[in-house]
Parts: structure tokens; sequence; C-alpha cells
């Protein structure tokens, strides 16, 4: 018989309160007669692909343009500075020499992101800096680091000069890892998007997918599991369908049409 997996690869800096949330979750499913495995591990995209797939979250811009298969369950309400209800946004960061510049300071300079697939450290950053490019450009050079924990160790080693930073991760490092953000500021912000999308297989079924949302309001409303949750700054769910996510391909495809196609 086939388990389906369940996992929240996206915001796991502490991996103790990342396996609490699974375990809650998974608690959760298993009351509703639905039993999971453990997906974290596997390659993202093959773990988003999966027809095993139960429950996973993954970023809106490989939402939209990698992932046309899933379905979507919804959104967290996250707790950081700079997310509202189902939305958040990145914060431009840069070293605490640069404290007081704004983005058009940075002509010239150097980016780093977390990878192109990226809303927050990528797609956020490419329609800020569209209307400033010229010729195309905007930066000398773009790094990319593969996470937003190593842009923020490049960004301190001086590699590079800016970079986007999911609000999320950065009030998770806050928390967890302040000493990485030790000679960094916050420079900027980019305009609100709507927030990581949890989904599932295209195959779940309409009543699967009924009892997930029904497990996760339950996650966010029960006494039982406020720990969990604010230990990982979950305030809420909301369901949410694809259709939000289509600001993030207006952001890309007026960036393109500027002639901004890559940072």
């Amino acid at each position: 018989m086939m388990t389906n997996t369940l996992a929240f690869p996206m915001y796991a800096v502490n991996p103790r309160d990342n396996a609490r949330l699974w375990q809650a979750v998974q608690g959760l499913l298993q009351a509703r007669g639905l039993s999971v495995r453990d997906g974290a591990g596997e390659a993202l995209l093959a773990h988003w692909r999966s027809p095993e797939l139960l429950l996973s979250q993954t970023c809106g811009f490989p939402l939209m343009t990698q992932l046309p298969a899933v379905q979507t369950v919804g959104c967290f309400h996250y707790t950081a500075p700079g997310c509202v209800g189902i939305y958040y946004r990145s914060f431009l960061v840069a070293r605490d020499t640069n404290r007081g510049k704004t983005l058009v300071d940075f002509r010239g300079l150097r980016a780093v992101c977390n990878s192109v697939d990226s809303q927050s450290g990528y797609n956020a950053l490419r329609n800020l800096i569209a209307p400033l490019a010229v010729d195309g450009r905007f930066f000398s050079a773009t790094i990319l680091s593969g996470s937003h924990r190593q842009s923020l160790i490049t960004l301190a080693e001086g590699r590079a000069d800016i970079a986007a930073i999911d609000c999320v991760t950065w009030a998770l490092l806050q928390r967890h890892e302040p000493e990485l953000l030790d000679g960094l500021s916050v420079v900027g912000e980019t305009p609100a998007a709507p927030g990581l999308p949890l989904i599932t297989a295209g195959s779940t079924s309409a009543e699967t997918l009924s009892l997930l949302r029904d497990a996760l309001k339950t996650l966010v409303t029960a006494p039982d599991y406020r720990e969990v949750c604010e230990a990982v700054l979950i305030g809420g769910f909301s369901e949410v369908s694809r259709q939000p996510y289509s600001l993030l391909l207006d952001w890309r495809d007026a960036a393109e049409k500027s002639g901004v196609t890559q940072l």
C-alpha cells in the first residue's frame, strides 16, 4: 500500500522545531485516516512532483513555473515582521557599512541570491531593479548561493553587496542564529506577495483535500498546538487557490518586457 509523503522543507531553520511541526501535522492527519511518511531529504522538485505527495510547502515561483499539476491546499499566516495574513515580503540586506543607502545606490555593485527559481530571493528583487536597469542590467554581477543562509554569509564575507532575504527566514535566523546577522542591516524591502503555498498532488481527491485543510485549521486554532506553531512563527492558515500567485508571473513578465531577463 502506497504511503504518501509529508514534509515542510522551506523554513527548516531549526530542525527540532521543524520536526515538532511535522509530528503535529502527522498526528492530525493520522486522526483523519491519512497515513504519511517523512518526505524530508528528497530532491525538492521530485518531492513536489511525486504522485505520492500528500502535503508539502513550496515557493510561489516554482508553483507557477514548474508545478502545473499540483493542487494548492492553502497558505500559513506567519507572524514575522513583514508578513500580513497570507502575504510576506523580502528584506533587502547589506553590510552595516551600507546602512542608510537605498536600492539605487547599489547600481553596478554585486547581488547574491539563493536560486533563480526563488520568489523571495530572485523574482522579487528583479521586480524592484527592473525600472532602474539600463540596457537590461543593474548589478555588475549576481552570485547564486544555494540558500538564503548562504547568501547572508556571502554578504558578510564581502563577496557580494546586497541580497533579498525572505522575511520569515530572517526572523527565524534572528531567533536561532543571530550571530549570522552580525554586521548586516536591512536597507529596504520588496512589495508583499502571497506566501509559500502548501501543496498536494494533482491526484489527491477532493475528500482528502478537505481533510488536509481541516487538519491545518485545527493546527493553527487548537491550544494543544500553540507552542508548536509559535516556534515556527505560524499564526494562522487560509485556503488559497493558484490565482493570487499570478502576481509573481506579472512581476516576471513586466521585468522581461523592460529588458531585464535576469538579475
